[in-house]
């Protein structure tokens, strides 16, 4: 069993509860963490998540994401996730939090989430976990912002609220 902070609007621990059980409907809102990468040309890494994900399987969305435990700081774990994800050893600055909520329209699971948006730099092409990541590509700001735009259906939805809540990310 994995367990997963659960916090308030302002991030205050309130206690923990199963991943799976924060996920079911309505969803509790929990603490997560998202890396975005960047390399020299300022592109933008995606990941297409594995089709064996619990939610939003196929669905393309940044460098990596996951929840923090307990035990070490937050920036830390995010660093090891997207080594342990992507093959990537990358220095990370937080950026900030948001929240979000969405529903994945296939398994029904929702994410309500307090996230925190870490940016890093890498001009190494990743080398994932397949039984994570289903396939990837550096994108540019301009076309990832066309297919924000066009509402490309299969981005993540904390992908998108990530780019409008921090738009140097999408830069």
């Amino acid at each position: 069993m994995t367990l997963v902070r659960l916090v308030d609007e302002r991030g205050n621990l309130l206690g923990h509860l199963d991943k799976l059980e924060a996920h079911a409907a309505p969803g509790r809102l929990h603490e997560a963490f998202s890396v975005f990468i960047r390399d020299g040309r300022g592109r933008i890494l995606l990941q297409r998540r594995a089709e064996g994900k619990y939610h939003f399987a196929g669905w393309w969305a940044n460098a990596c994401c996951s929840h923090p435990t307990e035990g070490e700081p937050i920036a830390r774990q995010a660093r090891l996730r997207l080594e342990e994800e992507m093959g990537l050893d990358v220095a990370l600055v937080e950026v900030g939090t948001f929240i979000y909520r969405a529903v994945d329209p296939v398994s029904g699971r929702v994410e309500h989430e307090f996230d925190h948006v870490f940016l890093g730099r890498s001009d190494d092409d990743p080398v994932p976990d397949p039984a994570e990541v289903g396939a990837w590509e550096w994108v540019t700001p301009s076309d990832l912002a066309a297919r924000v735009a066009g509402g490309d259906p299969w981005l993540a939805p904390w992908l998108v609220e990530a780019l409008a809540a921090f738009p140097l990310l999408g830069e």
